[in-house]
Formats: structure tokens, C-alpha cells, sequence
């Protein structure tokens, strides 16, 4: 299978700001994409458009509505995203609940016609989840299960957050996907997270870690020695901004809610080689190993986060789709990839 462009349906504007899913998807079109990952918030918005009093039946239509809208565009649902704060949970009564809504999110990946869904690693207080991996493994296994259940399968991929509670380093992630040791979990690789982790440090007046050449290049040749690429069901490149400012009190980007990776990340993401933009991560010595020396070749998402996308300003969804296919060409030479060709399909009238 070719490489093929996808992109997080969020990273193309906010619903809050008023770009709408159908605005959205005809702009992934124009622009090449050939899917999208599904941000379950634009999901609800869509459900929540729709005149029924339950919940779970609007979702359930909704997804109907998105897998004939995607349809029409040419454009896959890679997966839906993200089933958050699931794994290590010591509260047994939550984790009842989470299986619960995990059941909805089967039928709700049923009707988009997708056959993944993505698990972000919990970043929940550490005082809310296990210090025993093994109890995150069981759940994680519990959770595939459930997936080998459906006809056809649901698959899951996990994705280590560079602000993850437990597990944040990609390391980790893989060592969870050989633990919980079943054919439809597998791992998400994301250039932003493995670098963001132990290259870059928001906090730091250099935007980057101690030794972090160093760190990079050691990590990068064990991704390479280690990691077997047929239990990676995608990857997502992108890059972030070095601030002016470290990201401490006092910065505008600054939440004492939140770790400071995860807000450096919601507002300063970026394509990849936006270098004018401010974009310094090793992000091409990372896809070098992934597509070069690993050999992989499937769905390559942009899954941006940016303060951008909050912009109410309509041209938000066309110029971050015209930025995601610039870095797409970018990638495709740089990489010297086998891409696959966007299909022409006839495009709403929303445009």
C-alpha cells in the first residue's frame, strides 16, 4: 500500500468557531486528502444538529451522516479519536463506565465504516491511575477483545503523549503493544510526541532538553532496532514552534491546569518544514528512520493542533488544508515516497 495523506478533521477548525464538518471535508477534498481521522467533538456537533432526544441514537445517525458525506468526497475515516483517559484507571467503577461508552464507539465506528479507533495514553493525575503497567495492559487487552469481537474486526492504535501520566515515551508504547500481544492493537507513531518528549522542553529558554542530540539519535536507532513495522497502523508527521519565551507563569500560552507539553502542543503545532513558521523539531530524521529504514508505507496523517483553528475567521479551514498539502508534497520529495494520487471527486457546494 502506498502512502496515502490524511488528516485530523479538527486540524481543519474548531466547530465553536463555526467551521462545520461539511466545510471542513470539502477542503480536505479540494486540497488531496484522502482521509481523515475523526475528532469525536465533530461527530457530537453533528449529532447535536439532528432533532432526536437520545444521545446515543443522534451519535449513532451522525456517524451515518459523516460516512455518506465522506463518501462523496473521495475520503476515508481512518479512525475515530480520541478514546481518552481508558487505561489504569483505579477507580474500577470508571473503568466499568469507560467499557460502557467503549460500546457506543463500536457501533459508532460500525456506522462511519472505519475499522479503528484511536487510544491517546492516559494523562490523567497520577494519583487516579495504577502504578502497576500490568493493570493497563489487562485493560488494554480487555479492550481489544471487545474489538475481535465485532464482524469485521475493530482495530485499535495506541499513541504515546509526551505528556502522558504513565506512558510517554514511544518506548513505553511499543512495550504496552507487545504486552497486551493481540493482532488488532497496535501502535501509532507521531512525530511531534517523540520528539516533544525528550528533544524539546517548552520551559526551556532554548526550547530544548539537555542532551538532546544526543537523546534523539540513541532513541531514533532503537526505533529503528526494535519496532516491527507491521503493528504500526499509521503515523502522523508534524512539527512544533520554538516560543520566543520559555512556557512558564506569565506566558500567554501558559494553563497551571495542564502540563506544559500539552499546552505548548494545543497552540503551537506545525506542518511539516514550516520552517519560516518557527518549526525546529528533528521531525525529518524521525521520518527518515520511520519511512526510509523502517519501510513504512499506509496512512500518513497531519494531525495539527494549533491556536489557529480556534480562529473564527472562515478562511481557517481552506488555509490549513493548503498548508497540510504543501508539507505533504514536501514530505513526499524529502522522503522520495510512494504516494498515492487524489482522486477528483465533484465538491459540495460549500466551497
Amino acid at each position: 500500500m502506498p502512502c496515502r495523506l490524511a488528516i485530523m478533521s479538527m486540524s481543519l477548525g474548531r466547530w465553536f468557531a463555526g467551521h462545520s464538518l461539511w466545510h471542513k471535508l470539502d477542503m480536505a477534498s479540494l486540497y488531496g486528502y484522502r482521509g481523515i481521522e475523526l475528532s469525536y467533538e465533530d461527530l457530537v456537533d453533528v449529532a447535536q444538529q439532528l432533532p432526536g432526544e437520545s444521545v446515543e441514537d443522534n451519535e449513532i445517525e451522525a456517524a451515518r451522516i459523516i460516512c455518506k458525506l465522506c463518501q462523496e468526497r473521495g475520503l476515508a475515516i481512518v479512525c475515530l479519536q480520541p478514546f481518552a483517559h481508558y487505561e489504569g484507571l483505579l477507580d474500577r467503577q470508571a473503568h466499568l463506565r469507560r467499557l460502557e461508552q467503549l460500546s457506543l464507539w463500536l457501533e459508532l465506528a460500525r456506522a462511519l465504516g472505519t475499522d479503528m479507533i484511536q487510544i491517546p495514553s492516559n494523562f490523567l493525575p497520577s494519583a487516579e491511575l495504577s502504578e502497576d503497567p500490568c493493570v493497563a495492559v489487562a485493560d488494554l487487552r480487555e479492550l481489544a477483545d471487545m474489538g475481535l469481537q465485532q464482524r469485521p474486526p475493530i482495530r485499535f492504535v495506541y499513541e504515546a503523549l509526551c505528556w502522558g501520566t504513565r506512558c510517554d515515551l514511544w518506548e513505553q508504547s511499543w512495550d504496552t503493544v507487545q504486552a497486551v500481544n493481540r493482532p488488532n492493537f497496535g501502535l501509532c507513531l507521531d512525530t511531534f510526541h517523540i520528539a516533544g518528549r525528550i528533544y524539546a522542553d517548552p520551559c526551556s529558554p532554548t526550547g530544548r532538553a539537555p542532551d538532546c542530540e544526543r537523546a534523539m539519535q540513541e532513541s531514533i536507532a532503537r526505533l529503528v532496532a526494535t519496532v516491527d513495522i507491521s503493528k504500526v497502523f499509521y503515523i502522523q508527521v508534524v512539527d512544533a514552534e520554538r516560543l520566543a519565551e520559555p512556557l512558564t507563569r506569565g506566558h500567554e500560552f501558559y494553563d497551571a491546569g495542564q502540563p506544559a507539553r500539552m499546552s505548548w502542543s494545543r497552540n503551537c503545532r506545525l506542518f511539516y518544514g514550516e520552517m519560516e513558521r518557527g518549526a525546529y523539531l528533528p521531525v525529518t530524521e524521525i521520518s527518515r528512520a520511520i519511512f526510509q529504514e523502517l519501510g513504512f508505507e499506509g496512512w500518513v496523517s497531519m494531525e495539527l493542533f494549533s491556536r489557529r483553528m480556534s480562529d473564527a475567521d472562515a478562511v481557517v479551514p481552506r488555509e490549513l488544508a493548503s498548508r497540510g498539502a504543501a508539507a505533504w508534497a514536501k514530505l513526499i520529495k524529502d522522503m522520495n515516497l510512494r504516494a498515492e494520487a487524489p482522486v477528483s471527486v465533484r465538491v459540495a457546494a460549500s466551497l
